[in-house]
């Protein structure tokens, strides 16, 4: 079972959990080729948009007030936030993978999520690139008060920024606690370092 803010979101369909405020990025990057970042971006906030098919499709007031307000949005909250301002109208076919993963990062965001979770951010990066990574998660949850959930195999990245961890084995979970409380943690230890080690 799974619970946002106390409601069971087992079976809600995706749209509805964006709607409820939670957003995600992948594992393996899953943005939208021949678009530029900032198209890219502003697709994370169409599910905030209120402006019908027909209303969108006519170019209406209503659909131009609208898309101005989240283009506004995104580029003063996200794209400067995340320091991507000098490549917004990139191709995203163009960028490293570097910043492609930053970019879905900001995608994520312009959902305005409540809970943010993060399915393997810096898996690829070089180091100068996953330490920006961390300093953006950190800066999401200080300054924008979302909570990240964050799978990832970076342990000395998890440790540094994570406030409580919990660490599976083949898909058990064999401890659980502050980074200090799991690092010490025996299972924790015999599973990653081998028993010999503990």
């Amino acid at each position: 079972r799974i619970k946002l803010g106390g409601d069971e979101i087992t079976d809600v369909p995706v749209h509805a959990r964006a709607a409820r405020g939670l957003a995600r990025t992948f594992q393996n990057i899953a943005l939208f080729r021949g678009l530029t970042v900032l198209e890219n971006i502003k697709l994370g906030g169409h599910h905030t948009m209120h402006a019908g098919v027909l209303a969108a499709l006519a170019y209406s007031r209503s659909a131009r007030s609208e898309e101005i307000a989240l283009r506004e949005e995104v580029e003063r909250k996200v794209i400067d936030f995340l320091e991507i301002d000098h490549i917004r109208n990139q191709s995203i076919d163009a960028l490293p993978y570097g910043l492609q993963k930053r970019v879905e990062l900001a995608r994520a965001l312009a959902m305005r999520p409540r809970v943010l979770l993060l399915d393997e951010p810096v898996a690829g990066m070089n180091r100068e690139e996953t330490e920006d990574m961390a300093r953006y998660i950190l800066d999401v949850q200080e300054e924008w008060g979302v909570t990240v959930l964050l799978v990832e195999h970076d342990m000395g990245m998890v440790m540094d920024i994570s406030s409580h961890v919990v660490v599976l084995n083949f898909g058990e979970v064999i401890a659980a606690g502050t980074p200090a409380e799991v690092r010490s943690h025996p299972r924790v230890i015999e599973a990653y370092l081998g028993a010999e080690s503990a």
